[in-house]
């Protein structure tokens, strides 16, 4: 059989690539994103890094690790002269994809493409089951070619190997913590639901600004698995579409906390926050 002709297809617009696990129950991950992010106006494309059979919350559920499948996609990709002008990246299941996605955007990076990275691996002062100090290493790579990193508290204390063992620090431990990270080699840095003297808030360190902040919040006593996910898409569409990072983190931080109280309510928390009954309500700040 003849082979095919290899078309390149040029495109118009921003596009963006999501790398991140997709449920088949449940608004997380690339589900909750790529609703969010299209109409915020992107050309969305995904890598899935696992298929799941629904989140996790239930107690019960079906992974499959798809890294064979990402490499021979890169591969593909790569022959068909696929390129983005943005990626970013959320959960990840192994070292090995860890190393994978690092070095592709590492590639990518050195193309002058942006990279956003979530370096989802725990929370409440813990580490996720099946990720190992090895893991955390490996994150440490990626998030050293990123442009805005965006830990929670948990994953940003393991990264700078700082402060695991308590709950709440000073705002001279939290800028300790954003300096760790920056060494790294990103850019920008934000750490979500850190509690600095009391208050809970996102601290960071704009890179372009070229200084550390501060964004207060009050806490909400209900929880939604992908919250982490739409604050990720809302912010980074954001900044893709030209917004400041702190302006763009405070319409992200906002918009999350509209959409958890409207939804304290409702009977099956476990799946998450149905995004597209709120997506006009997620029009962009102006």
């Amino acid at each position: 059989m003849k082979a095919k002709k290899i078309v390149h297809v040029k495109e118009e617009g921003a596009k963006v690539l999501l790398i991140g696990d997709m449920a088949g129950y449940g608004k997380i991950s690339l589900g909750a994103m790529i609703p969010i992010m299209s109409h915020m106006g992107f050309n969305l494309y995904n890598l899935p890094t696992a298929l799941v059979s629904n989140t996790l919350d239930y107690g019960l559920f079906e992974i499959l690790d798809t890294t064979e499948y990402m490499k021979n996609t890169l591969k593909v990709w790569d022959k068909l002269g696929f390129t983005f002008d943005a990626i970013c990246t959320g959960l990840i299941v192994s070292e090995e994809q860890v190393k994978v996605v690092a070095d592709y955007c590492r590639n990518q990076r050195n193309d002058g493409k942006r990279i956003f990275v979530d370096p989802i691996m725990g929370d409440d002062g813990v580490l996720y089951n099946g990720v190992s100090d090895s893991t955390v290493g490996y994150m440490r790579q990626l998030c050293s070619v990123a442009d805005i990193i965006m830990p929670n508290y948990t994953e940003a204390t393991f990264l700078a190997d700082k402060y695991r063992d308590i709950e709440e620090v000073t705002g001279e431990q939290a800028e300790e913590i954003v300096d760790e990270l920056r060494k790294l080699g990103a850019k920008s840095v934000i750490v979500t639901s850190i509690v600095v003297d009391g208050q809970s808030c996102v601290y960071g360190y704009d890179f372009d600004k070229e200084q550390y902040f501060s964004i207060p919040f009050e806490y909400v006593p209900v929880q939604f698995p992908g919250t982490g996910d739409i604050f990720s898409a809302l912010l980074v569409g954001s900044i893709l579409n030209g917004h400041e990072l702190q302006p763009a983190t405070s319409f992200a931080m906002n918009t999350v906390r509209k959409l958890i109280l409207q939804n304290t309510e409702n009977v099956d928390k476990y799946k998450g926050i149905p995004i597209e009954k709120y997506l006009e309500e997620m029009t962009e700040f102006k």
